[in-house]
């Protein structure tokens, strides 16, 4: 905030200034508001501590940027050359352009407050109870701490909960008032703090004399001095109890840190004479995969049927780590003939739409000749686990030093706050109930392990630990940790193949707190990010608001997860986290409910009928109304809710929960979830999605999928860097965009990308029209329009990346859109078309088009097959085989477009395609 250490918002925040509104909200009040002079002040979108001024006049908002100075006075942002006029609040600012004739473009008359409906009142996160506290940092770290008898321990945590709880009910309101009046200290707060921590003197005294005991033992030269600061910190007594504990909370810290490695020392130190024992421990390296074989028949064509009677009977065995597949024909006599085909003579495999067990195999015979046959395996899943066996042989036995495709498990469960059983093989395994691995391909590791817990009390070492050690059970090999991230008791931790560490780098950590009034961190969000080579890679984990009544509330901690979470390239912090990476998973109990009757709901899971329970899941139809996770895809769900189960049992859901403020209903629901958006043209395929049946210490069933995700290497060209007649060069002839606003300011365009050096602007837009108020048709020639350079021009490299657009208005710089497009299918001689949605905070706002080519010198035109680009989609005769999914259904659209609101149709939950509206499409055909 600007403003040193007066306030820039005086005494007290306006009603006419809202703190966190976004600019497409604000511009819809004003509309509301419907007068020439309405105005309101919000937070600027495009630079921390400055503030917008929104006015409406002739229905249009105008605005204006109010900017801090050196000095944190305020002024309203002026053409080059003219004296602003500086204020020390904002109220002073105001109440100067509340008069006329100060040159604004009308004077500020109708001051506009926000208006909250009872559900955007409510910041609970959902829970009755107690907010819980969070975890003790010390919880699991030296085993002298744990010998205390945990009913001495628990009167802590709940007088503390209950006088947490009475402040942020009573006490809170006291201390705010006492703030907006100037004062610089929170007394309520202080003493709460106080009462509470009563009983934590006594027990920090104990741990420090056990501490000091063993200081003598191990470390005689530094115990006199520990003694010493012991009796300081005792002798603060007084009115500075807090000031108090803190000392000795920060000798407890320095105790705990150096002890061990001061013990380690000194028993190093007397086993100096004893010998060594070898370790019984080598390294262990992957189990080796056995040579799977798969009953099919051959699919012949009716001509060919007649020669050899019927369809005949094969037999697939795939050799991984040999490298070959076998292909072996039963005769009669019990005969058999067999080919052997090496990985590099596999060329391409086709899955049918049409018949999900079929397969077509292409074969390379001679040179520059092939065959096709057509397999009929036993079942879909047969079929995809023979796919995944032949990718990982071709992947293993590639001339590539670097992959071009990785497996990876991401894990989602809400523990319940009691520790996980041992036996957790199960979930590692992806075994189930839904969607699952077939067994042919269930225990082949996977490249990288995502694991988010909610309500998780084990501590965050020994979490990892049981972690690791659970997969070198089953893989035999020693993953090492990437990140973990915890806030309270929400975890994510990712581990990675020991082959691949190296391969990692940037690896980013962040959290945000949605609990009560978004301040407690019982309720939120952790994130990790990091590239893989040149692919980047997000990861959330969240726990959101619970109560089948709370989806607005959930889809607000949503949208604040989205704009507030700070991962991956900082050069982007100008788009949300669902545009920042070539691929974001985002999982968690989400805690959205089934809208039904529970005893209709019990009916239709014993009867294992999904669909209709489906289609009455809150989460499906907020992403059906574009309110959360626009254009996230979610694999189709197969089984049955994962909440709330009766503990020890997954036979019997327990709907009834008894609450401080009465018995609660909890519907059974598929509260735990998992999600992705990956950029336009990627290869990600989602194998599995489901969740365990015989993990039963929780109310919530552990949720898990794989993927099969398509990376790139950090490139380097065999030829250099290009001489200027060998420049790659990316030329726009024309954009056109639909944006949501009634605003009639000029734009101009940034381009991103890590194949540029820096990022890139246009000119301001040369035409501008509009049908209808709320929305803007602009558009750039290719004048105004820049050519990006990228920084290497080879085609091998160009293909895989991707330009970041935002539209951002000259008055403001603050951006109305954001879109990602793929360079791949741009490539060529000719302009090629783009046309995609543009979105904004998690909000679709409009809708870009444009003719673009990126030109490649035809000394750059080198390129090779991708191991992934083996697989192929047949085309059926089915038009909506190959048609994007539209999920775009704003009304105000049709009437732009003069198209009836009878023809919305409602789209379907899992679209996810980068495809504009159709709609829209039509507005521009017209155009």
């Amino acid at each position: 905030m600007a403003g040193g250490g007066v306030s820039p918002l005086g005494a007290a925040p306006p009603l006419w200034y809202h703190r966190d509104l976004s600019r497409a909200a604000a511009e819809e009040l004003l509309a509301r508001a419907g007068r020439d002079g309405s105005f309101l002040v919000r937070d600027s979108e495009s630079v921390n501590g400055a503030y917008a001024l929104c006015v409406l006049f002739q229905k249009h908002v105008h605005t204006y940027r109010i900017l801090p100075d050196e000095e944190n006075f305020l002024a309203v942002q002026t053409s080059q050359g003219v004296q602003p006029k500086r204020f020390k609040t904002l109220p002073e600012l105001i109440q100067l352009y509340l008069q006329p004739s100060q040159g604004l473009v009308t004077t500020l008359l109708l001051p506009v407050e926000r208006e909250e409906s009872a559900e955007e009142r409510d910041y609970s996160d959902g829970e009755d109870d107690k907010p819980p506290l969070p975890p003790r940092s010390g919880s699991c770290g030296s085993s002298l701490l744990s010998t205390e008898a945990p009913s001495e321990s628990a009167p802590v945590g709940n007088g503390l909960s209950t006088i947490s709880h009475e402040y942020l009910k009573g006490s809170y309101a006291l201390d705010l008032e006492a703030v907006k009046q100037g004062a610089s200290s929170l007394p309520h707060l202080n003493k709460t703090l106080v009462s509470s921590c009563k009983r934590l003197h006594g027990e920090v005294d104990k741990v420090l004399s056990g501490l000091e005991i063993l200081s003598k033992v191990f470390d005689q030269q530094s115990a006199s001095m520990l003694s010493r600061m012991i009796q300081q910190s005792v002798s603060q007594g007084g009115d500075q109890e807090l000031e108090h504990l803190v000392t000795k909370l920060s000798i407890l810290k320095d105790l705990l840190s150096s002890i061990e490695r001061k013990a380690l020392k000194a028993l190093q130190d007397m086993s100096v004479a004893v010998p060594s024992i070898p370790s019984q421990l080598s390294p262990r390296h992957s189990k080796a995969i056995p040579v799977q074989a798969f009953e099919v028949k051959l699919d012949v064509y009716l001509a060919d049927l007649t020669k050899i009677g019927k369809s005949q009977k094969h037999t697939l065995s795939v050799d991984v780590e040999g490298g070959k597949l076998v292909v072996m024909k039963k005769m009669k006599d019990s005969q058999e003939d067999w080919a052997t085909f090496t990985h590099d003579k596999i060329r391409q495999l086709i899955k049918s739409q049409r018949m999900p067990s079929k397969l077509g195999i292409v074969f390379e015979k001679e040179k520059d000749r092939s065959q096709r046959k057509d397999f009929i395996f036993a079942s879909a899943k047969k079929r995809e686990a023979f796919c995944q066996l032949l990718q990982l042989m071709k992947n293993k036995h590639s001339n590539q030093d670097e992959p071009d495709m990785i497996s990876v498990f991401i894990g989602t469960w809400n523990m319940g706050s009691v520790p996980s059983p041992k036996a957790i093989g199960s979930w590692l395994l992806s075994r189930g109930l839904g969607k699952t691995l077939d067994e042919m391909t269930v225990t082949i590791p996977h490249d990288i392990y995502v694991f988010g817990t909610q309500e998780n009390s084990v501590c965050d070492k020994e979490w990892v630990e049981n972690l690791r050690a659970a997969l070198r059970d089953y893989t035999e090999l020693d993953y090492k940790p990437v990140a973990v991230q915890t806030l309270w008791n929400i975890k994510i931790v990712v581990l990675v193949k020991p082959e691949h560490e190296n391969r990692i780098s940037h690896v980013g950590m962040s959290s945000v707190k949605t609990g009560i009034a978004n301040t407690l961190g019982n309720k939120g969000a952790v994130g990790v990010s990091f590239m893989f080579n040149g692919t980047s890679f997000g990861f959330v984990n969240c726990h959101l608001t619970s109560g089948n009544e709370k989806i607005h509330r959930r889809n607000q901690n949503y949208l604040d997860i989205l704009r507030q979470l700070s991962l991956g390239d900082k050069q982007l912090s100008s788009f949300d986290i669902s545009l920042r990476f070539t691929h974001l998973f985002w999982f968690g109990d989400l805690n959205y409910r089934l809208d039904m009757d529970i005893q209709e709901i019990l009916n239709y899971i014993n009867r294992k009928e999904f669909e209709p329970l489906l289609k009455v899941d809150q989460l499906n139809l907020e992403r059906e109304k574009n309110k959360v996770f626009l254009r996230f895809a979610e694999e189709e769900m197969t089984y049955p809710p994962t909440y709330r189960y009766e503990r020890g049992s997954r036979d019997t859901y327990v709907w009834q929960k008894q609450k401080a403020t009465g018995m609660r209903t909890n519907v059974p629901s598929w509260c735990d979830r998992i999600l992705w958006k990956s950029y336009p043209e990627t290869h990600i395929v989602c194998n599995s999605y489901g969740c365990t049946d015989d993990v039963v210490t929780s109310d919530h069933s552990p949720v898990f999928a794989t993927f099969e995700v398509g990376v790139t290497s950090q490139f380097v060209s065999k030829k250099g860097l290009p001489k200027t007649s060998e420049q790659a060069y990316i030329e726009f002839e024309s954009i056109e965009a639909i944006v949501k606003t009634a605003s009639r300011t000029k734009f101009f365009i940034e381009f991103y990308s890590t194949c540029l050096e820096e990022f890139k602007k246009s000119y301001e837009n040369d035409s501008q029209s509009s049908d209808n108020i709320n929305f803007l048709r602009v558009g750039w020639s290719s004048k105004q329009l820049t050519t990006l350079k990228p920084i290497l021009s080879d085609i091998e490299y160009l293909q895989d990346q991707h330009l970041l657009l935002t539209v951002k208005s000259l008055d403001g710089y603050e951006s109305y859109g954001e879109c990602v497009l793929a360079l791949k299918s741009m490539i060529g001689s000719t302009a090629q078309q783009f046309h995609t949605y543009l979105s904004h905070r998690g909000e679709e706002t409009g809708n870009i088009r444009g003719s673009m080519r990126v030109r490649v010198p035809s000394e750059r035109m080198g390129t090779r097959e991708r191991l992934y680009g083996m697989s192929a989609v047949q085309d059926t005769n089915d038009p909506d085989a190959t048609t994007s999914k539209n999920s775009f259904n704003n009304p105000a659209y049709y009437i732009l477009e003069g198209v009836p609101n009878q023809s919305a149709v409602t789209p379907p939950c899992s679209a996810s395609s980068s495809a504009p509206s159709a709609l829209l499409s039509v507005f521009f055909q017209m155009c």
